[in-house]
């Protein structure tokens, strides 16, 4: 059986440069979930042929193409007004953006996460799905920010468009909280 992977909602674009978009409201089904990062966690377990490793300015394109062919939502723009926007952000810290590579060296999978221990995508290649790609990703993520001192870690989703995401992010101890945090 084959899972759909995870979208977290997307951040919207600034709407001018240093300036924030109002924040927008939830839309119907949307929630965010946290994980409290204590003694529950575990390791990630990589799939057999698949590596994780951190994420370099030269793998923003192929960061870009993933997103661009699981969220198909138009939401971060062409390359050129998606990197400027993602690199410049105060919560973007390339430390944070975890990227999963299968055994041919191409990105199967990546989770880029803002500094205040938010997943704000987490994505996997339709043809990597179903292995447990994301699981591990978000193991990771979990693990990553304990050790940066969070004590949990938040992400937004849709009940509807992400139901089998919502029960992975279930499966992993991740519970509803309110919209705000």
């Amino acid at each position: 059986m084959h899972v759909v992977i995870a979208k977290p909602l997307r951040t919207f674009a600034r709407q001018a440069l240093n300036t924030m978009p109002e924040p927008r409201p939830p839309a119907p089904n949307d929630i965010r979930l946290r994980k409290i990062l204590d003694d529950t966690l575990v390791p990630p377990r990589w799939p057999e042929g698949f590596v994780m490793r951190g994420f370099e300015a030269a793998d923003a394109l192929a960061l870009h193409t993933l997103l661009t062919t699981v969220f198909d939502d138009g939401a971060d723009g062409p390359f050129d007004e998606w990197w400027p926007r993602i690199s410049s952000d105060a919560e973007f810290d390339p430390a944070l953006c975890f990227l999963v590579i299968d055994g041919k060296g191409r990105l199967a999978g990546a989770a880029l996460c803002w500094t205040r221990a938010f997943v704000k995508d987490l994505a996997v290649h339709p043809e990597a799905r179903g292995r447990g790609i994301a699981e591990a990703l978000m193991w990771h993520v979990f693990t990553a920010f304990h050790a940066r001192g969070a004590a949990h870690v938040d992400l937004k989703t849709n009940t509807v468009e992400n139901a089998a995401a919502v029960r992975l992010y279930e499966r992993l101890g991740m519970f509803e909280v309110d919209w705000a945090g």
